[in-house]
């Protein structure tokens, strides 16, 4: 097999596994609305639908890029397109919502496995000069799926049955799996054993922050458990910090938060995901429960916004290359932010939706220029044998941000209104919606701190050797 056709079938395989993901998250959100009333869910029961896999996902994402160096990352990556696969069949046949929020769960830790070690495998796989394209068109593909998810929800949903969204994953993944198998090569990061202390740190902490936001909205954010639970992950990963300081082998180097790439990146994406997650758990709810449109005309509807993950992400991509990410990276949460501030203030019920159609365009290009920008800094702010760390952290800041910014939004969405009229769902909406836009705007203005271009890539590390930092 050549190197040409080696590195398409990493680009290709990898971007199913993160379409896989990323049709889920979709397609779920056009069906909340049916879930909603066949399962007799609450508005908590729902955000549990969603963050159980966020829960489950930003928990395990560095402990499963911390087994793929160590063990294999294609070994693992095919292990979690099977473990993500029959989560999806889990759900599909789910009694109550009960059971629906465990399988999704499991799903989230498949999802673990997916994300971080498909970017560490394309990363590894492309030099740096052309991996941001490589990404850029990764992005692409994976934006497939954002921009197909609300269109076949819908189109499912309306036409069959809600549990046929989660069907469609298994023979995605199953038939995947032998060529991840056959036609990737293995890789390795550099470390020869397990950081077993940072992982329990890393991993307990993130399960104290998450399920802190998750609980807060439920039982009071003045709770004793839910300030418990965010004090507990707060000292948990103040200890990660302070031990892999000083660990022989750390699974996360603290000095790669020198580098300014990497840790504005990181930050950067937090926000991104935080803003763009409490759009997609607000905005096919909007449609229908506001504007009374069925499950398919959602999805037609919402295809304005999520075509342009797929259209512009690639273009983004291969700018960051050439320009650097800081400009991409600011002036793409800065549209996002003005589309979403624009949507939040023309909400009401009856409105037309030609009055939507610009600020979800409008959104949608600047989460489109933002997403493989951020990517793009973090990953290539390491050398080459780091990536699998750097990737690892990157995924978990994502899924760190969607849980937050849906927390958040909920939380301000249920303060101000409800699910009694078209009228409450709007009052909440405005408020929780203008919360998702001040969060992108927060982020452009972090985006600041990015370098303005890459003047000099980083020499690839040996096992010891310190990352290189940024010639600023």
């Amino acid at each position: 097999m050549t190197k040409r056709s080696a590195t398409t079938w990493v680009l290709v395989l990898t971007a199913i596994g993160s379409l896989m993901a990323a049709l889920d998250t979709l397609v779920v959100s056009t069906a909340l609305s049916t879930i909603r009333l066949d399962l007799h869910a609450t508005v908590e029961q729902l955000e549990w639908t969603v963050n159980a896999y966020n829960l489950s996902f930003a928990v395990l994402l560095i402990t499963a890029a911390a087994l793929g160096d160590r063990f294999g990352r294609r070994k693992l990556f095919a292990t979690g397109m099977g473990l993500f696969a029959a989560a999806s069949a889990a759900s599909a046949l789910a009694p109550d919502v009960g059971w629906l929020i465990a399988a999704r769960a499991v799903q989230g830790a498949g999802s673990a496995l997916i994300m971080p070690l498909g970017l560490a495998l394309l990363s590894a796989a492309f030099p740096p000069e052309k991996r941001g394209a490589a990404i850029g068109i990764f992005s692409a593909i994976t934006g497939l799926a954002v921009a197909s998810g609300p269109l076949v929800g819908g189109a499912i949903v309306e036409g069959l049955a809600w549990q046929w969204i989660f069907w469609i994953n298994v023979p995605i993944g199953l038939i995947s799996i032998p060529f991840v198998l056959t036609k990737m090569q293995e890789s390795f990061g550099p470390d020869t054993s397990l950081d077993i202390r940072g992982l329990t740190l890393i991993t307990g902490g993130a399960l104290g922050i998450v399920w802190g936001l998750v609980r807060g909205n439920q039982i009071g954010w003045g709770s004793v458990e839910t300030v418990a639970a965010l004090a507990l992950g707060a000292l948990l990963v103040a200890g990660f910090v302070a031990w892999e300081l000083r660990a022989r082998e750390p699974m996360l180097p603290m000095r790669f938060f020198r580098n300014r790439a990497f840790s504005a990146g990181n930050a950067a994406i937090f926000l991104t995901f935080a803003s763009l997650f409490a759009a997609v758990f607000f905005y096919a709810q909007l449609l229908q429960t506001a504007l009374g449109y069925g499950p398919l005309g959602t999805g037609l509807r919402l295809l304005p916004w999520t075509a342009t993950f797929m259209t512009v992400a690639p273009i983004a991509g291969a700018l960051a290359d050439r320009i650097g990410e800081r400009v991409l990276m600011v002036t793409g949460l800065t549209l996002q932010a003005a589309g979403m501030a624009w949507l939040a203030a023309i909400a009401e019920p009856g409105m037309s939706y030609s009055q939507m159609l610009a600020p979800f365009i409008l959104a949608g290009v600047g989460v489109s220029m933002a997403i493989p920008s951020a990517q793009n800094s973090v990953v290539g702010s390491v050398g080459q044998a780091a990536i699998g760390k750097a990737a690892g952290a990157n995924s978990m800041m994502r899924e760190l941000g969607g849980v937050f910014g849906i927390a958040i939004a909920v939380a301000v969405f249920g303060s101000a209104g409800g699910y009694a009229s078209a009228a409450s769902f709007v009052d909440g909406f405005g408020p929780a919606i203008a919360v998702a836009a001040g969060l992108a705007l927060v982020g452009a203005i972090v985006g600041l701190a990015l370098p303005t271009r890459r003047e000099a890539a980083p020499a690839p590390l040996a096992t010891t050797v310190p990352v290189i930092e940024e010639a600023i």
